[in-house]
């Protein structure tokens, strides 16, 4: 095995312990949470972040299992992606610039304004110049999210000035 193969292997090892160290605090934080149930909700909020603690832990297990027998994983091809060329820097400060305004705007406007310019601005930011369509799949999405939220999860985004109209 060459050196490089070595340093390779090291850093898939290094993988199966960021992993294992993600799944050890994962079921550490969960054994920390009270253990509440109801009526509606009979087994509590511990199941699910010690299954994927657990599954978390798993994965680093048969990772470094198959590391220790030699696997690799393929170098990736980039596939459609030419990786030589340059980084697209106006797309990616867009789609900050969106991110940034949603956060800014969301408790002030709400989820359902802030949401649409967060969309319709990833979308321009990613080349859409269909300007209105884009919006109104925007708006679309930002009230399916908001009552998705609401009544799917009992979870209140902020409805900021539109309080008592949605």
């Amino acid at each position: 095995m060459s050196r490089a193969e070595q340093t390779r292997d090291r850093a898939q090892y290094g993988v199966c312990a960021v992993l294992a160290l993600t799944g050890a605090l994962v079921i550490a934080d969960a054994l920390r949470i009270t253990h509440l149930t109801s009526s509606n909700d009979p087994i509590g909020p511990r199941p699910v972040p010690m299954l994927l603690g657990g599954c978390l832990l798993a994965v680093a297990i048969a990772y470094g299992i198959d590391v220790a027998r030699g696997g690799r994983g393929e170098p990736e091809t980039g596939e459609d992606v030419d990786l030589t060329t340059r980084v697209d820097w106006r797309t990616v400060l867009l789609l900050i610039g969106a991110f940034l305004l949603n956060a800014a705007l969301v408790d002030w406007l709400g989820w359902v304004i802030s949401g649409t310019i967060l969309f319709w601005g990833s979308a321009f930011a990613l080349g859409n110049r269909h300007h209105v369509r884009g919006l109104l799949i925007a708006v679309t999405l930002a009230l399916i999210t908001f009552y998705a939220f609401a009544i799917g999860l009992g979870v209140n985004l902020p409805a900021g000035v539109l309080q008592g109209i949605l």
